[in-house]
């Protein structure tokens, strides 16, 4: 009874399970730290999409890259590098996406594959400390013999329980960690190809059509109004030399009155 109220985990597992608890503290760093970024990076696809083409219904080009360039997350950045091609051709705003959409991805899956690495490592640590816990309980029954009691080995035998159930635990926590974390990137990249394809999709099909109706009203504003009046065209030097010359022609075709 005095040996099972002074049992301590960390004290009485062995030395692995120091490393146990250096994965279990990195897991949740890992985890506090990824749960934030793509926290914040989730943002509103629908409402935010809808925005930037009123932006572009009004031809506000320059008021959609800026609202792009302070909004936070992924989404944003592909929108933003498809507007940066949208008077191009449909494969080079998709091939914007693409490479925006490329150099997203990492970001968002960093340090998610840690925490599955922590998963599997997890288990094997715990079965090795039970070896270990083991193989200390088998070399204290030989040394008491033939008259060795269950106390002799009951500690070594706790302690490798022990290490097994702290690694399987820890291993199911940071499999439960990265599945959940592996969902949120998940979500953030179906909204980054939804956004794409809907925002190409209206550059190509809808906002073609706005531009062109509303060409001949911006034509119509900026053309210089038609008042009526003919401008006389001015006068040539062959025009004012004639001009010169027709009076005299006029008094050289005009009779004389007779001397008398």
């Amino acid at each position: 009874m005095n040996d099972t109220q002074e049992f301590s985990l960390v004290a009485s597992a062995g030395p692995l399970v120091w490393p146990l608890l250096v994965l279990g503290a990195l897991a949740v760093v890992f985890f506090i730290e990824r749960l934030h970024y793509l926290h914040r990076g989730q943002i509103r696809a629908a409402e935010f999409l809808e925005g930037i083409k009123n932006s572009l219904r009004q031809s506000r080009l320059v008021e959609a890259l800026t609202v792009c360039e302070e909004a936070p997350g992924p989404v944003p950045r592909v929108v933003k590098a498809i507007l940066l091609r949208a008077t191009g051709s449909e494969e080079r705003m998709r091939s914007a996406a693409a490479e925006a959409a490329l150099l997203e991805v990492p970001a968002l899956e960093r340090r998610v594959g840690a925490l599955a690495a922590i998963a599997k490592l997890a288990p094997l640590l715990g079965l090795a400390g039970t070896v270990f816990a083991l193989l200390r309980a088998f070399l204290a029954m030989r040394a008491h013999g033939h008259y060795a009691t269950a106390d002799a080995f009951a500690g070594d035998v706790a302690a490798a329980l022990a290490v097994t159930a702290m690694g399987l635990v820890l291993a199911a926590l940071a499999h439960l960690a990265h599945h959940f974390l592996c969902d949120r990137v998940r979500s953030l990249l179906h909204d980054i190809e939804w956004s794409a394809q809907h925002l190409i999709q209206f550059v190509l099909h809808e906002l073609p059509a706005g531009d062109t109706a509303a060409a001949p009203a911006t034509a119509a504003a900026t053309r210089t109004p038609d008042t009526g009046h003919q401008t006389p065209p001015k006068p040539t030097a062959a025009s004012s030399a004639s001009t010169a010359s027709t009076p005299s022609t006029d008094a050289a075709a005009t009779p004389s009155a007779p001397t008398r």
